[in-house]
């Protein structure tokens, strides 16, 4: 089974942001962002791409997904 696999500890950790702050520039609550970061939560399309455009990277630099078959 594929798994949605993230970036964001570490972009956050280069970018010097909280995850408060990167709760705030995206419109999401803090608690959202720690969900993403622990592979909790899989964001909607529109907050990865909220995500990718506040660390200037392409959304598939930050989510990936690992494991499983990735032919479907």
């Amino acid at each position: 089974m594929e798994e949605l696999h993230n970036h964001v500890r570490e972009l956050r950790a280069r970018d010097r942001l909280s995850q408060a702050e990167l709760a705030k520039l995206i419109n999401a609550s803090r608690q959202t962002i720690a969900l993403i970061e622990r592979g909790d939560y899989s964001p909607s399309v529109v907050l990865a791409l909220k995500i990718a455009k506040v660390f200037n990277e392409p959304v598939e630099q930050i989510f990936e997904l690992k494991g499983g078959d990735s032919h479907g």
